[in-house]
């Protein structure tokens, strides 16, 4: 694999106990070295700061990055990742090129060696268009070395990090690409080469004649972006078989609007900026199933599609009023074409529905994810909001997959969905089934981030396979608007930590 699609910092780390490094950062635990923990007690005494901010000094003539802790009964283990990101950070701005992260050593969050790993792998990210335009700065370290405290074996902590560290690396490079560096045809090629040779399937339908006929809401969204060929839409599978009988299917939907215009219903305001992000539920899923394949699982089937398109405004672009038929037959009057991102996804959700009938695949659990609404950012903040159909909600998924976040720091929230869901889109006119969207923005909608989960299970034709059903289908949509990440930081990869978590560890 072409070394620019590989994690950089990753490829650098190393186990060890020799004295290569020349700076050692340590988060503050159980597990701090006496001499530093009795410079950090003096340090205390004449500096009010020294608990709130990184500090480097010298013990013994070793540098030490230290990084504080501030634990109560509301931290999670984020709080290791965080500290670790931000140690690592301040080495690189120190000077150092080969520091050595000391795993905690805590008793309360298991995974805090873990945790810390991933924070430090996040701050030596570099973005994938620099890593391009400057091959000399590919890495921001020459060496990451990571040891532990206690003098624990921490080879199986290291493997689960480099795996997810890789899935992570990936949605980033996705995730944040900009327009152009990742529309849709140059995402499709990034994913071929980041999984080319090894196990997973993949097929990418990019005739655009083929897309409006099987996938016609997804190719109402793409129909400005035609006038561009480099815009073009792509919608990109790929399967995961295990070697043995599959216990379960996973088939997760990933929104991957490259730039969203707002299309007719044009953002205006100054609000567009940031809407490369808008691909960032597509990019969490093209991470987990990197992960996928470095895990192999044995018995978990997994099949991922990503509807990569530009929302783009022009004369050829879909418009507010349209009447449009979805693959499931469902025909849907558009009332705003901001509301792209489940136009985008209904058609494949539709098509894994068909996949579990037809193929009467084991166990099988649909999701949608994606940046979908700025009502998600005002309910849960910077979290997840999960959102189940009632065959997944009696099988306790929410609960499930808000203790998987908690475990990995990705935490989640659920919203329930309710009949005024459902209602909100149900047409009232004769001929039509659905209506897309109101007119307002999300943020001054009432139920604004659940009712998209409802018109994603109608018109997928989801709702003929509820919980009363012959056929019963669990169906998740999770909203990532508040957890996937801001300009100008990275892509936090939400949700691929609590979806690995939940399935595959």
């Amino acid at each position: 694999m072409d070394f620019k699609y590989l994690p950089c910092p990753i490829k650098n780390v190393q186990i060890t106990e020799s004295n290569a490094f020349d700076s050692l950062v340590v988060i503050e635990d159980n597990g701090t070295p006496k001499a530093v923990a009795d410079y950090v007690v003096e340090s205390k005494k004449f500096d009010k700061a020294f608990s709130n901010d990184v500090s480097c000094f010298k013990v013994n003539n070793q540098t030490i990055i230290f990084c504080p802790l501030a634990i109560n009964d509301y931290s999670d283990v984020r709080e290791y990742f965080n500290a670790a990101k931000k140690g690592i950070e301040r080495a690189v701005k120190a000077g150092y090129a080969k520091p050595t992260l000391l795993l905690p050593s805590s008793p309360r969050f298991k995974n805090g060696q873990l945790s810390a790993i991933l924070g430090a792998l996040a701050g030596l990210y570099v973005p994938i268009q620099y890593r391009e335009a400057s091959p000399a700065n590919v890495s921001r370290i020459q060496h990451l070395f990571v040891t532990s405290a206690d003098k624990t074996d921490i080879g199986e902590v290291l493997k689960q990090a480099i795996f997810l560290g890789s899935a992570l690396q990936i949605s980033r490079d996705i995730g944040g690409g900009d327009p152009e560096r990742m529309a849709p045809p140059r995402v499709a090629e990034y994913v071929e080469e980041a999984f080319k040779g090894g196990r997973i399937k993949m097929e990418v339908i990019s005739d655009q004649d083929r897309i409006e006929k099987d996938f016609p809401l997804f190719g109402a969204v793409n129909r400005a972006a035609r006038a561009v060929p480099r815009h073009h839409g792509r919608i990109i599978f790929l399967e995961y078989v295990p070697p043995k009988p599959s216990r379960k299917t996973l088939m997760l939907v990933g929104k991957g609007v490259t730039y969203d215009t707002g299309g007719a219903d044009i953002k205006a305001g100054g609000i567009m900026a940031g809407m490369s992000r808008d691909k960032c539920g597509a990019a969490a899923l093209a991470g987990f199933m990197k992960f996928v394949e470095m895990a192999s699982p044995e018995d978990v089937h997994v099949v991922i599609a990503l509807c990569m398109v530009r929302n783009s405004v022009g004369e050829e672009c879909y418009v507010a009023d349209e009447i449009l038929t979805s693959r499931a037959g469902v025909r849907v009057r558009v009332g705003n074409t901001d509301a792209e991102g489940r136009m985008a996804m209904a058609d494949s959700l539709a098509l894994m529905k068909e996949r579990v009938v037809k193929e009467n695949l084991k166990d099988p659990h649909l999701y949608t994810v994606a940046t979908l609404t700025g009502h998600a950012c005002l309910a849960v903040g910077d979290y997840t909001a999960v959102m189940d159909n009632k065959v997944a909600e009696n099988n306790g998924h929410g609960l499930n997959f808000c203790k998987a976040g908690d475990i990995l720091g990705d935490p989640a929230e659920i919203s329930p969905l309710r009949p005024e869901d459902f209602t909100f889109h149900r047409s009232k006119a004769y001929g039509e089934d659905l209506l897309q969207c109101n007119n307002l923005p999300s943020s001054r909608t009432p139920r604004g981030h659940q009712t998209p989960a409802a018109f994603l299970i109608m018109a997928s034709g989801l709702d003929h396979h509820d919980a009363s059903s012959t056929k019963p289908i669990k169906y998740t949509h999770l909203d990532i608007a508040g957890s996937a990440g801001d300009i100008p930081h990275p892509p936090t990869g939400a949700p691929i930590l609590a979806l690995a978590q939940l399935h595959l560890m």
